[in-house]
């Protein structure tokens, strides 16, 4: 009878091979799967260079896209999300808040201020989807409001960057109470004359949707932006029926009527720059 004996092989130390290319410096698009330098990337806006994809960016990013340099001043920074329900789901909402604080390195989903557009002053809101999904809670409300104030205060043009998921579920009844709250002080800006233009980025959804991101005086939205209130897949489930295609874009929703303009993201400064000289220039003077 013949034995065998299994030999381990002897193992060799190799030295890991040393990268050429360190890591994020070529991206991937998500839309068109092409690769790209990441630099070609942010000199392009986070626009993709190749199909033109726009890809969500900060709060921070909007402000260096839509503002002069140097001109935005944050504002209300000292309100910040409580927990009054003491919810508690995989984790407790107080957690959760925290984590995402470290994640977006922002206090909350939306960020509001007074800055210059083009040498224009005037209020700023916008929203980031990178924390908490851009959820829109209490402190988004109370921000909202106290910008809109700050505007019919000092007569300036209100801009909004919509970029969210809905109310935010961990404050229940009080998240959905944002949307009477944010669609009445837009009531009361604009019957105070007030000029404003309501910019949705991808995606916005929900009770955002259904407040004041749709009540602009001008709509604007971002290349193929999904907007709307529920998913497309939720309403096809309720409805029983086949969407259209293109359900829910930013550019079905102008063919529609619902977004009066699909501007591309290097051109919105210069655009909203014309607006608000338009409006100035056809506003009668007070009496």
């Amino acid at each position: 009878m013949t034995w065998f004996k299994r030999i381990k092989p002897e193992v060799i130390n190799v030295k890991p091979i040393q990268k050429l290319v360190p890591d994020g410096t070529w991206l991937k698009c998500i839309k068109c799967n092409e690769m790209y330098p990441a630099k070609e990337l942010e000199d392009n806006l986070n626009v993709c260079p190749l199909c033109g994809y726009h890809n969500r960016i900060k709060s921070s990013q909007w402000i260096k896209v839509l503002c002069d340099n140097g001109s935005f001043i944050s504002m209300f920074e000292e309100i910040v999300s409580d927990d009054p329900l003491e919810f508690v789901d995989s984790k407790p909402y107080t957690k959760r808040i925290e984590e995402s604080k470290q994640k977006s390195n922002v206090s909350d989903a939306i960020i509001c201020g007074e800055s210059k557009i083009c040498n224009h002053r005037v209020s700023l809101g916008v929203m980031d989807f990178f924390f908490m999904g851009g959820s829109m809670g209490s402190v988004v409300g109370e921000r909202f409001l106290r910008i809109v104030e700050f505007a019919i205060l000092n007569s300036l043009p209100l801009i909004t960057v919509s970029s969210s998921g809905g109310a935010r579920m961990q404050e229940g009844l009080l998240s959905l109470m944002q949307l009477a709250r944010t669609s009445a002080v837009i009531s009361r800006f604009q019957k105070a004359g007030g000029f404003y233009i309501s910019i949705m980025a991808d995606p916005t959804t929900g009770g955002t949707t259904a407040s004041f991101a749709s009540l602009g005086d001008i709509i604007l939205a971002e290349p193929g932006a999904l907007i709307g209130f529920a998913g497309p897949r939720v309403i096809e489930q309720t409805i029983r029926q086949k969407l259209p295609p293109k359900f829910q874009t930013a550019e079905f929703l102008q063919e529609h009527g619902f977004v009066d303009c699909v501007v591309e993201r290097k051109k919105l400064k210069k655009t909203i720059h014309l607006l608000i000289h338009s409006f100035i220039e056809h506003t009668p003077p007070d009496e």
